[in-house]
Parts: structure tokens; sequence; C-alpha cells
């Protein structure tokens, strides 16, 4: 046998595409080259300081042992206090867990419910971990396309007809990465009526960008405007993007015990706790007002309507205005089959990213990591300045495709 060989289950398992370019990214800039990088998906923002004092003092008064593998009896209490507040959630702490990020918790719930050739609907475009969670979980990842004239949500009538015998989940992201959509109370409710035929089938509803949202859009999460279906939702929601803490690496789920002991069992056989210090910056962090979140929320809509005039102007891209979240996910079909320069065709949108990052020095992540071929999506949670400078080399790099 060879030693260097893998488990059979890695081969189905790709990179994580966002993890890939970051990486890229951070090789060139090690290089002394200039690159911006536009494909990571995190706030350029610091964490607010009462947040980091209260890590700081957790290291100093010693908070630096084991905790419950769930999390902190006080931690458990800032959480239920969040959802009761925010989403009309009421949560006992044995329906509570936290973890190191939401991404831990949306994997362990996966491998804790999934048995081999049960199937996880994900509607596309899709966060793009989601599928690679499901197979290693043995699962089946059944990708649903969703239209950018629906503003990329499941419509009811799709749902259904990609609901089987075998169907274990369904995952919903709202805000959504990487379009921004966001699901009304009244979408929510449509996706209920036709899941209560099915009984088998659990709901995530990942709410990770639930605070980022623009032109007064409410937010709505699945359990809260679908009761008689919160037995089997699981709302997973963290700080790493409402807070600006995706270092941290705290996330927090709230459902049904049976599953979230199901995933504390998992935890405790893996990472055990998440980070005693980051535990501490949490609970002040879900506690305090967020008075930041205004001048955040004033910084992001100038990005945002910046990159949405990158895109109206930039001869062969197009995209809708996000709801939510800090991408814009473009159109760019028209520029495919164009040539570069140097006489290379341009055949789709990763050889698009990869001809970007090479002439323009700007990074953003293909469509077709997200399930949607043909698109863009670039984050434009960086520097004003930093940002402006990425959306003229852009503009003048794709004026250069002939």
């Amino acid at each position: 046998m060879n030693t260097h060989q893998t488990a059979r289950r890695m081969q189905r398992v790709r990179p994580s595409p966002t993890a890939t370019i970051s990486d890229q990214v951070r090789s060139l800039e090690a290089e002394g080259l200039p690159v911006i990088n536009l494909g990571e998906g995190e706030l350029d923002f610091a964490t607010p300081p009462a947040i980091s004092y209260a890590g700081i003092e957790a290291i100093i008064t010693h908070q630096t042992k084991y905790t419950a593998v769930a999390g902190t009896a006080v931690l458990k209490q800032a959480i239920a206090a969040k959802f009761l507040r925010d989403n009309q959630l009421n949560y006992r702490h044995s329906q509570i867990i936290a973890g190191s990020g939401a991404k831990q918790l949306i994997f362990n719930a996966l491998l804790a419910t999934v048995d081999a050739g049960q199937q996880v609907i994900i509607p596309a475009p899709y966060w793009v971990s989601y599928p690679d969670m499901v197979t290693l979980a043995e699962g089946e990842p059944v990708i649903v396309p969703c239209e950018e004239q629906h503003g990329w949500k499941l419509q009811p009538e799709t749902l259904k007809a990609a609901l089987t015998p075998q169907t274990r989940w369904i995952i919903l992201n709202s805000p959504g990465n990487p379009t921004g959509a966001v699901y009304t109370a009244t979408e929510l409710q449509a996706l209920a009526a036709v899941l209560a035929d099915y009984p088998q089938v659990l709901i995530m509803a990942d709410d990770i960008y639930e605070p980022l949202r623009y032109d007064g859009i409410a937010f709505y999460t699945f359990a809260q405007v679908a009761p008689e279906l919160a037995d089997r939702t699981l709302t997973v929601n963290g700080v790493s993007k409402s807070h600006a803490m995706t270092g941290w690496r705290l996330g927090y789920a709230a459902g049904p015990e049976w599953l979230i002991a199901a995933m504390q069992t998992l935890q405790s056989q893996s990472t055990s706790n998440p980070s005693s210090i980051s535990q501490a910056a949490a609970v002040v962090a879900l506690n305090q007002p967020a008075d930041f979140l205004p001048g955040w929320l004033s910084v992001l809509d100038k990005h945002r309507q910046r990159v949405l005039q990158l895109a109206s102007d930039t001869d062969g891209l197009s995209a809708s205005a996000p709801e939510g979240a800090f991408y814009l996910f473009v159109n760019c079909r028209e520029l495919l089959g164009r040539r570069t320069p140097q006489g290379e065709v341009i055949s789709d949108d990763l050889a698009l990213a990869s001809w970007l990052l090479s002439e323009a020095q700007v990074a953003v992540i293909h469509g077709s990591a997200f399930g949607t071929p043909g698109y863009l999506r670039i984050a434009y949670a960086v520097d004003s300045a930093v940002l402006e400078t990425a959306c003229q080399r852009l503009s003048q790099a794709i004026s250069r495709l002939s």
C-alpha cells in the first residue's frame, strides 16, 4: 500500500476555492506584487474595541482552560438572548451549541445526520463549501439552480421538484453568499408549505450575514416564520461577519435538542470546545448594542454602489444590486470567447478570473465555484481607496479584451 495514499473520500473533495485564491494572493504578495484581494469573504473593519478588550481580559484573568464542549453557560445565555431579541426564537441551553466558526457547526450537523446516499438540497449559487461538506459526510449534494430573474432565490415549485424520499436536508443562506439575496417572510413561508409534506427533511438556515443588509430590507429566519417546522430547523450564525471577527473562529447554532446533542458528541471527539478567549469576547459582542453597525453599513453601501457602477460602465459586465452581505455577483458571459492582448481565448469564468489576477493583479472568484458558470464574485468589504484602485484596474484590463 502506498503510504502517501489518502482516503477515497478525499478524491471527491476539492480545496475551498476561496481559500485557494487567498493563498495565491498571499504568495504573490510575498513576491512583492501589489495584488488586491477581492476574493476573500471578510470585513476590512477592525473588531470593535470593547470586544477585543474582553478577549484580552479573558487572557489576563486566566480564562484559558477547557470549557464545556458546547460553550460556557454565560455564552449560551448571550446566544439565547440574541435569538429571542432579534429573531423571536426561544431556545433552552440544551438547544444551543457554540463551535469554532459557523463552518464547523454546519459540517458537524451534516456529519451527524447524513447517511450514505442521502441527499442535501443546495440552491445555486451557493457558498463554495456546502457541496464538499455533504460529500465528506457521504451524502449526495443536489444542486438546484436559481434564476437571477427570481432574485437568485429558490422557488417553491423548484423545491418541490427536487425533493425525494432520500432528501435529508435543505440549506438556505440569507443574506446569501455570493449573491446577497435576502428571503422575505412570505418567500420562506412558501418554502415551508412545501416542506411540511416531507417530515424527514431537516432545514438549515445559515444566517451568518444577518445584520449586513441595505435599503431597509427586513430579515427573517426560517424557524421564526415557520414555527411549525422549528423542531426540524437548525439556525446557524456567528460573530465573524456581524462583528468583524473572522479570525476569532466563533460560531453558534440552535435547534432541536437531539440534533444539538449529536453535534456536541461529534465535537467532543474532534475539536472539543471553541477557544475560551473567543467565547469571552463573543459574550460581549452579543450582549452589547451594535453601535458600530450603521457606520459599517454606510461604508459598505458606498462600496456596493461603486462596484455596481463598475459593472454598469464596463462593456461585457452586468449585475443586480445585492440586498445584503458584501459581494457583487457579476454576469460576465459576454466576455467569454473574447481574446486577451496575447491572443489567448477567455474560454470560461475561471479563465477570466485567472487572467484578471495576472493582468490586473486583482483577485476575484469565478462563478463556477458557486455552482453558477458565467459569473464573477467581487467582494467589496475592503479599504475604500483599495477598492477604487481595484475597480480601475479591472475596468482597464477588461477594456483590453477583444
